[in-house]
């Protein structure tokens, strides 16, 4: 959902439950993703806690943990930025895997604020901060809870 074309979406969070669930490295373009998320949910109206992992790999789990303890939606927050080896690879893939399927294995929405680098200024122009081009924490919970609303019509 970057740059132009970008879809008008239902966000209407009221009464909606959404848990932020954020990696912890790189803290600078971290940081600027949750508060995205978080002026996105509360424009919307949802309530909204936030959980702390250690990393993107730690996500799926954590985000599937919350959405059985009844949250309405996810947005799972996190950056990994390739190096010199294949674990960005590894780590991109369990992580956008494990959190597809933890939205099908839930039948409920998460927002998908992962951002997979080649360096850290991609980073920076995509986390809403202060000269950024793109807001993807944002864009990332306005995605969970418009995704709330799209199941709600769906299964009446």
């Amino acid at each position: 959902m970057s740059g132009a074309g970008s879809p008008t979406l239902d966000a209407d969070g009221t009464g909606l439950s959404v848990v932020i669930v954020a990696g912890s490295w790189h803290d600078e373009i971290t940081d600027g993703l949750i508060a995205g998320a978080v002026r996105s949910l509360e424009a919307s109206g949802a309530s909204h806690t936030l959980v702390r992992v250690p990393g993107s790999f730690e996500l799926p789990v954590v985000a599937k943990a919350a959405l059985e303890a009844g949250a309405d939606a996810a947005v799972a927050l996190g950056v990994i930025i390739r190096g010199g080896t294949p674990h960005f690879e590894y780590v991109s893939s369990a992580a956008t895997d494990g959190l597809t399927r933890v939205a099908l294995d839930t039948g409920k929405p998460v927002g998908f604020g992962v951002l997979t680098l080649d360096d850290e200024q991609q980073g920076l122009d995509r986390a809403g901060l202060p000269g950024s081009k793109e807001d993807k924490g944002a864009e990332a919970a306005e995605a969970a809870v418009a995704t709330v609303r799209a199941l709600r019509a769906v299964r009446g």
